[in-house]
Formats: structure tokens, C-alpha cells, sequence
């Protein structure tokens, strides 16, 4: 056993057990499991943000995608995510936290009705089990890369951890173990960047690079992925609004204008951390110019490249930034499942206890992961796995939530058009669209989308009468809790 593996025993302990302590602070109440209270300070809530944007996904697909396509192809993932959360923070933070939401699909019931709520939350579903695969299949090779295990066991291991402090934690075991696992990432990254480029210099890189796989090519010309490029930051950017780990944190905020400068914050350490990583793939490629660039690349630089202490902060920061997303994302699914779903679909008038609500969310954790570690098994794509993650909720959902919002005139039927229309599209283009046009199929549907909303909503709204009134009113915890206002 060598000091990598020793660390990430280490930080796996010591993560596992603030995740466990995370537990008694719920105290049995189901907003704090979801949404910590709506308790979280500034600080803690651009560390959670941050968190979110570098995990597992991001890491070892980043640096994957630079190696195969160039810069530009792995630097998307943090222009993108650091783009979402801009956006984020400058037009729906506030509005959605003075709300007082616990999930993201409550403002798809409060806004609209029960059949947008039950659309939106499908789909969300869909794209976040996606995500927490893409995470726990990145974090498990990582565990198997280090202790020589195969990959199964190793996303075997990740997942029972994550399990285990999840289900008692909520998003509580997310902000206590976010502050060692995201502090690790952001300094391994940086010490990275600066080690190798202390010990080999910009000439080196530059002399053993090819010229477009650093040069603006790869945002200008189609043959060097710039539609596919452009494409990918549109749907993390844009896409990556739907999210509802981002999201959990906002309304978890303490207050309104904490959510906003948190996403900013959140933005730049996004942008602080990520960008150096896009830059290892390049010297991955110039190190070992006969390697095939494979998933790999990064913990092959941490373990053959790297001194032991700077591998064990890559390591133990990729590692517990995936975990840290895998567990906000099987809380907030498990959350939307028990209550954007099973809970919609009780008998008119029925309210579960806060103690019953809590205990379903508990239990709907487990298949979440569960059909997350399928897709991990059959599927252990990290780095692509992010973007088709939110190409769905991109094409259905964003434009129902920015005009819920700006526009007094939308309304439910409008809005499932839009989902339906968008997301059913976007699935038919993935199947059709031909590979020398990839990345239009992520661009296309969201433009239908809004071009069936708008009209549908101007001819239907004389009949299904907008509430727009809901955006400024904010119940109270027991009207949120009963899920049944509006």
C-alpha cells in the first residue's frame, strides 16, 4: 500500500464520518434534510456550488476530452458549469429562494400544475441519475486505479459509502464533507498546474502539442469540434440551470442575496480549479506522446508524474468531489421521487406527516443509486455522461422555468408542449442527426421548444389562466410541507 492509497483511506474516514455526525442535524424535520433549514452562510453555499462543478465528471472527463479533442473539448465543462452559475446567480436565485421551494419541480406544480410538476420531474429524474452514475463510475475507477482493484469493486466501495451518509445526512453530510472534499480538489489542481509547469516549462508543452488542439480552431472551425464545443457549453451553461443539486443549494441558502453571490463565487473557484485541469490533458499528451489518451490520463499523472503528496490531493479532491455530487444527487432525486411524484399522486386533500415525508425520502435514496449503479456498470463514461446528463431538461425544461419566471403570460399548457415537444425531439435527434453535425441535435430542440411555447400559451391563456402572482408570495413551512398550495 503506497501513500495514495494510504491518503484516500484517510479522507474516506474522515469524510464517511462527517457525513455520519451530518445525521443528528436533521432531527427529524424533512426541510433540513433536503434543504439544511435554509440555514447556509455564504461561504458554505459557494463551496457546495463549487463542489458541484468538480466532481468526478468533471476531472477525469475533462482531462480525457482535452487528450482526444483538443482544449477547448475538455475546457467546457468548466466554462460551462462556471456559465450556468453565473446565469444562475444573476437571474433565478433570488426569485426561486424567496419562493421557499424544497425542490426544483415544486415551482412546476406552484407555477403551472400537477401534470408540468410530474413532466419536469421525470425528466430531472432522468438527467440527475445520469449524473450520479457519471460520478460514482468516475470516483470508483479512481479507487480501483489506486488500490489495483477492478472497476466494479471499486464503484461497489464508492457506493456504499455514499450510500451510508446520504440516507441519514441529507444535504446536511453534503456541507460538512464538501469543505475537505472540494478544498482538496481546488488545491491539487492548482499545485498540479504549477508543479509541471515549474518542471518542464510553456516551450515543452507548446513544441509537443499539435497547433489545434490549443488554438482557436477548436471555437471556430467544424472540423476541429467547434459546433460539438459550443454546444456542450450551451447545454452545461444553459442546461445546467435545470440542475437540481445547484439548485438544493440555492434554496438552501439562508437568504436571497446569499444565493446570488454564491453562485458568483461559486462561478469563479469553478473557473479557478477547472481551467488548470483542461490544461493537464495538454501536458499528458506532450509527457507521453505515445500513449493513447484514455481514462486513465489523470490518475496515470498523479501516480507516474506527480510527487506522492500532490497525487494523494488529486486523488482524495476527484474522488470526493464525485461523491459529493453523487450524494446531493440521490438526495434531491430521492426527495423529487417521494415528493414531486409519489406524493402527487395521493388522493386530493391527503398530507403525509413531516416525519413520513422524511422517511420516504430516506427510502426512495435507494433506487435512485440503485439505477444510477446500473448505468454505472454498463456505461462508466464520465466525461460525455455530464453533458447528455442535461441535454433533455435543456430541451424541455429551461424555457417553462425562465418564462415562469419574466413572462406574466405563460401557463400549463404551454409549458407541457414545450417539455414534451422538446424532449421528444431531442431523443429523436440523437438517433438521426449525423456524427459531421454533432452538436446541433443539443441546440435545435430548446429553440422548438420555446417557438410551441409561446403560441400555445398566447392562444390558451383565456382558458387556463396564468399565476404568475406565485413568484413574489412565500408560504409558510406548513403550507410548503403539505405540497398542496396553488
Amino acid at each position: 500500500m503506497n501513500g495514495i492509497s494510504i491518503s484516500i483511506i484517510i479522507f474516506l474516514t474522515v469524510s464517511f464520518g462527517l457525513g455520519i455526525y451530518a445525521a443528528f442535524q436533521v432531527k427529524g424535520k424533512t426541510k433540513s434534510f433536503i434543504v439544511c433549514a435554509k440555514t447556509l452562510p455564504l461561504w458554505l453555499v459557494a463551496l457546495m456550488l463549487t463542489a458541484q462543478s468538480m466532481d468526478a465528471n468533471a476531472g477525469i472527463g475533462n482531462v480525457f476530452l482535452v487528450g482526444t479533442g483538443g482544449f477547448w473539448a475538455g475546457a467546457t465543462i468548466p466554462i460551462g458549469l462556471a456559465l450556468c452559475l453565473f446565469m444562475v446567480g444573476t437571474f433565478f436565485a433570488k426569485p426561486l429562494n424567496r419562493m421557499n421551494l424544497l425542490t426544483l419541480p415544486d415551482f412546476y406544480f406552484r407555477r403551472y400544475d400537477r401534470t408540468t410538476n410530474f413532466m419536469a420531474s421525470v425528466a430531472m429524474l432522468f438527467s440527475f441519475i445520469i449524473l450520479v452514475a457519471g460520478n460514482i463510475a468516475g470516483a470508483g475507477f479512481l479507487m480501483s486505479y489506486a488500490f489495483g482493484w477492478d472497476y466494479v469493486t471499486g464503484l461497489w466501495v464508492i457506493t456504499i459509502i455514499i450510500i451510508l451518509y446520504s440516507f441519514g445526512g441529507g444535504l446536511y453530510s453534503c456541507a460538512y464533507t464538501d469543505l475537505v472534499q472540494i478544498s482538496l480538489a481546488i488545491i491539487g489542481s492548482l499545485m498540479a498546474f504549477i508543479w509541471l509547469q515549474a518542471h518542464f516549462g510553456s516551450s515543452f508543452l507548446w513544441s509537443n502539442v499539435p497547433t489545434n488542439f490549443y488554438d482557436l480552431s477548436g471555437l471556430t472551425k467544424a472540423g476541429d469540434g467547434a459546433i460539438i464545443n459550443w454546444a456542450a457549453i450551451a447545454a452545461l451553461g444553459l442546461g445546467d440551470i435545470i440542475a437540481l443539486d445547484f439548485m438544493e443549494r440555492v434554496f438552501a441558502s439562508k437568504t436571497p442575496e446569499i444565493a446570488r453571490r454564491g453562485c458568483y463565487v461559486g462561478a469563479t473557484f469553478t473557473i479557478i480549479a477547472g481551467v488548470p485541469l483542461s490544461f493537464l490533458g495538454l501536458w499528458y499528451l506532450s509527457i507521453f506522446p505515445g500513449f493513447a489518451v484514455e481514462r486513465t490520463a489523470l490518475p496515470h499523472l498523479a501516480t507516474e508524474i506527480f510527487p506522492v503528496v500532490i497525487g494523494a490531493f488529486m486523488f482524495c479532491g476527484i474522488i470526493g468531489a464525485g461523491m459529493s455530487t453523487a450524494n446531493g444527487g440521490i438526495v434531491a432525486t430521492g426527495t423529487v421521487f417521494s415528493r414531486n411524484i409519489i406524493q402527487k399522486c395521493l388522493p386530493s386533500g391527503r398530507i403525509l406527516k413531516d416525519s413520513t415525508q422524511l422517511l420516504l425520502a430516506r427510502i426512495m435514496t435507494f433506487p435512485m443509486i440503485g439505477a444510477a449503479f446500473v448505468l454505472a456498470y454498463f456505461k462508466p463514461d464520465p466525461g460525455m455522461l455530464l453533458i447528455l446528463a442535461f441535454d433533455v431538461v435543456f430541451a424541455g425544461c429551461l424555457v417553462p422555468l425562465v418564462a415562469g419566471i419574466y413572462w406574466k403570460g405563460s401557463n400549463a399548457v404551454g409549458a407541457i408542449a414545450c417539455i414534451a415537444v422538446g424532449s421528444i425531439l431531442r431523443l429523436v435527434l440523437y438517433y438521426t442527426i449525423p456524427e459531421s453535425l454533432a452538436g446541433i441535435d443539443t441546440l435545435i430542440p430548446p429553440v422548438v421548444g420555446a417557438a410551441v411555447f409561446f403560441p400555445v400559451c398566447a392562444l390558451t391563456n383565456k382558458r387556463f389562466k396564468p399565476k404568475h402572482h406565485v413568484i413574489t408570495e412565500t408560504p409558510s413551512d406548513e403550507e410548503v410541507l403539505e405540497g398542496l398550495i396553488y
